[in-house]
């Protein structure tokens, strides 16, 4: 009898820990492909790195600083060093920010710069990254209001850093193959991660958290307008001045 107490009592705790080793996993799974996607990226390019504009430069600096701050989180996480993971925080909220910004100078300045990659027409590659980076925004604001809540916080931060990923996976798939069906091959590769998290909760949890229908509801509303918006009158006269 003692010994079935001590079983289940350990049963949470062990749910808790294998909960905290996934959102690594997840952590490292998505640095990868990151980094994955722009080597591949950089090794079939003829450019040199030093030659591209500065913003390019500090925006990827940026982008780059959130993935391994988000690996290190969670990593912190496992160790439980929750002290030092709050105050890395505020760190990541200043970088969150940055991002933002950045990820929409970039992307007008791609325009102006006509470094729009050639399978995206331009519409739909400044929606696509204004979108994904608001999305990201959003998403990675909540997590920092709610981080008392680890439940909602964990899963909202790791649907937002899903959200930037987008740039990494237009690099990594077969783009110019794909022709029109682009910008859906990137939005399933994102899907795939989110559906981890609900796979994952159903086995551990039983149900899904509320958190993953938030944030996927923001992945698939972006990509939704992503073409209606992307051709629309009014982005197009944007894109036509951007480019002038």
């Amino acid at each position: 009898m003692m010994a079935a107490a001590n079983t289940l009592a350990g049963t949470p705790r062990n749910a808790f820990a294998s909960e905290r080793r996934f959102f690594l996993g997840m952590a490292i799974a998505i640095a990868a492909t990151v980094i994955l996607g722009f080597t591949v990226n950089a090794a079939r390019m003829h450019w040199t790195f030093f030659a591209l504009p500065i913003q390019v430069h500090v925006h990827a600096a940026a982008f780059l600083s959130w993935i391994i701050l988000y690996v290190v989180q969670n990593w912190l996480i496992v160790r439980g060093s929750i002290t030092r993971h709050r105050q890395l925080g505020v760190l990541g909220a200043g970088i969150a920010l940055t991002m933002v910004v950045l990820g929409i100078v970039t992307t007008v300045m791609a325009i102006q710069q006509h470094r729009v990659p050639p399978f995206f027409p331009p519409g739909i590659f400044l929606v696509l990254d204004v979108l994904g980076v608001i999305g990201f925004g959003i998403l990675t604001a909540w997590a920092i209001a709610l981080r008392k809540q680890a439940a909602w916080h964990k899963r909202l931060m790791l649907c937002g850093t899903i959200l930037v990923m987008s740039p990494a996976l237009g690099r990594l798939l077969p783009m110019p193959q794909l022709g029109k069906f682009a910008p859906l091959a990137v939005f399933a590769s994102m899907a795939v991660f989110v559906i981890a998290g609900m796979i994952f909760d159903l086995r551990v949890r039983g149900k899904i958290h509320p958190a993953y229908y938030w944030g996927g509801g923001v992945l698939v509303v972006t990509n939704v307008l992503v073409g209606p918006l992307g051709f629309s009158l009014p982005v197009l006269r944007v894109v036509e001045r951007l480019a002038a």
